[in-house]
C-alpha cells in the first residue's frame, strides 16, 4: 500500500521536474529598469473601534530597461486567483507579464480587492468565498471526461494528467485564493481601485481575464480617453443572464440575470440614458449562431449606444475547448450592437488549438501572448503618445 509519505515524494519529485523544465528552457536575463509595487484606492475606515483601511489594491510593476511601447498594460486576474497568474506558467516558466516586459511594454500587474495581498476584510466587503479545487478538473484540467459542454472533448491533455495529485493540478490548485462572495460588491471596489490606478499611471492598455471581465467595461466607461484598448481575455459572460453547463444533450441551462447592464452589474454610460438597469430592454436569440454556442442576449431595438466605449479598440480572445467557447462571440455581438468596436480573434482560427480558460498558465501560453502583441501593434494607435 502506497503511504502518504511515498505519495508525498513522488509529488514532490513531479512538481520539482516541472521547474526543471521551465529552468532549462529560461530566458536571458530580465532587464528592468524599475521593479516595484504600491497600493492604489481605498479608504481609512472604522470598524469594532479599529481604523483600518478598505477598498484598497495591490499592484507589482514591472518598467522594462528598453521600454518601446507608449502605454502600459494593466492586467487583472480572474476569480478565485491573485495576479500570479500572470507571472508564470503552470510548468514553471515565465508568465505574460514578463513576455509583454520582454516586448517593450511597462506592466502593472494587481492583486484585485480583497484577494491575495490586497488583504480581504468580510466586515467591509461581506462574507468572503473559496472555491473547491474539484472544480478545477471539471473546467481547466479535465474538461475532456466530464464533457460538460460542447467543446471540452477538444481540450489538449494536461502532462502529468488531469488528476487531483498531478503536477499541474497542484499548481493551479495552490493558486486559488480566498474572494469576496459577492460578484456585485467586486465589480464596484475593483471598478474604483482600477479607476484609481489609471488615474495615477496615465493612459493605458486593460487586460482582464474571466471574471475582470466585468470590471473591463465599467473602467473604460469611466475613463475613456485614458483606455486606449481593451483585452478581454474570456471575459466575463455571457451578456445579461448566466449560463450553467449541464452536459449533453441540453448542454446549457439559462440562469438568472447576472449582468444588469448587459456587460457588468454596475452601471454604464448608455445612450440614451438609463437611469436604472431596469430601463434596458434584453430579448434572447430564438436560434443560436451555430451548432455548439448558446443562444445570446442583446438589446431590444433599437438598442442604446455605449458611447464611452465607441472608440476603443477592443479584442475578445477565446480557446477552442473553453467553457467560453460556447458564449465569447454573445459578447462581441453585444458590443457591436451597442456601437462598440470588438475584434473577435478565436485560437483555433490561428492554429492554437486544446487550451482551456486558463490559457496564460498553459505551456503554449507565450504563442497566445504573441497573438495579442500582433493585435496591439496594429490595432492601438501611438500616434498621439508621439507628439
Amino acid at each position: 500500500m502506497t503511504t502518504f509519505a511515498t505519495l508525498l515524494r513522488a509529488t514532490a519529485a513531479a512538481v520539482a521536474s516541472i521547474f526543471a523544465v521551465g529552468a532549462a528552457s529560461a530566458e536571458p536575463p530580465l532587464m528592468l529598469a524599475r521593479n516595484g509595487s504600491f497600493y492604489v484606492g481605498g479608504k481609512m475606515t472604522d470598524i469594532d473601534g479599529r481604523a483600518l483601511m478598505d477598498g484598497h489594491m495591490y499592484v507589482e510593476y514591472m518598467i522594462p530597461a528598453r521600454k518601446t511601447h507608449p502605454y502600459p498594460i494593466i492586467m487583472v486576474h480572474g476569480g478565485l486567483r491573485t495576479g500570479t497568474n500572470f507571472t508564470g506558467t503552470l510548468d514553471g516558466k515565465e508568465g505574460w507579464a514578463q513576455y509583454f516586459v520582454r516586448e517593450g511594454y511597462a506592466v502593472y500587474i494587481v492583486d484585485q480587492v480583497g484577494r491575495g495581498r490586497s488583504p480581504i476584510i468580510e466586515k467591509a466587503y461581506g462574507p468572503a468565498r473559496m472555491g473547491d479545487v474539484r472544480g478545477v478538473q471539471k473546467r481547466y484540467a479535465q474538461e475532456e471526461k466530464y464533457k460538460l459542454w460542447p467543446q471540452a472533448h477538444l481540450h489538449r491533455p494536461w502532462p502529468g494528467g488531469g488528476e487531483m495529485d498531478s503536477p499541474w493540478v497542484m499548481q493551479l490548485s495552490a493558486s486559488q485564493a480566498v474572494e469576496i462572495e459577492n460578484f456585485h460588491t467586486q465589480q464596484e471596489l475593483n471598478r474604483d481601485a482600477l479607476i484609481a490606478l489609471v488615474d495615477k499611471i496615465g493612459p493605458s492598455i486593460i487586460l482582464g481575464h474571466s471574471q475582470a471581465g466585468a470590471f473591463l467595461w465599467p473602467v473604460a466607461d469611466a475613463r475613456p480617453k485614458l483606455i486606449k484598448a481593451i483585452l478581454g481575455i474570456e471575459p466575463n459572460g455571457p451578456p445579461v443572464r448566466a449560463v450553467d453547463f449541464i452536459g449533453a444533450p441540453d448542454w446549457f441551462k439559462y440562469g438568472d440575470v447576472a449582468l444588469a447592464y448587459g456587460v457588468a452589474d454596475v452601471p454604464l454610460t448608455y445612450s440614451p440614458p438609463v437611469k436604472a438597469a431596469s430601463e434596458l430592454k434584453f430579448v434572447q436569440q430564438e436560434k443560436a449562431d451555430g451548432e455548439g454556442l448558446v443562444r445570446c442576449y442583446e438589446q431590444a431595438a433599437p438598442a442604446r449606444q455605449l458611447s464611452n466605449l465607441k472608440d476603443i479598440p477592443i479584442l475578445v480572445l477565446t480557446s477552442e475547448a473553453s467553457y467560453h467557447a460556447p458564449y465569447d462571440h454573445c459578447t462581441v455581438k453585444y458590443l457591436e450592437q451597442a456601437g462598440a468596436k470588438a475584434s473577435f480573434i478565436k485560437l483555433a482560427d490561428l492554429g492554437i488549438k486544446g487550451d482551456s480558460h486558463v490559457l496564460m498558465m498553459e505551456s503554449n501560453s507565450k504563442a497566445i501572448a504573441a497573438v495579442i502583441g500582433k493585435w496591439l501593434a496594429t490595432s492601438v494607435s501611438t500616434k498621439q503618445a508621439a507628439k
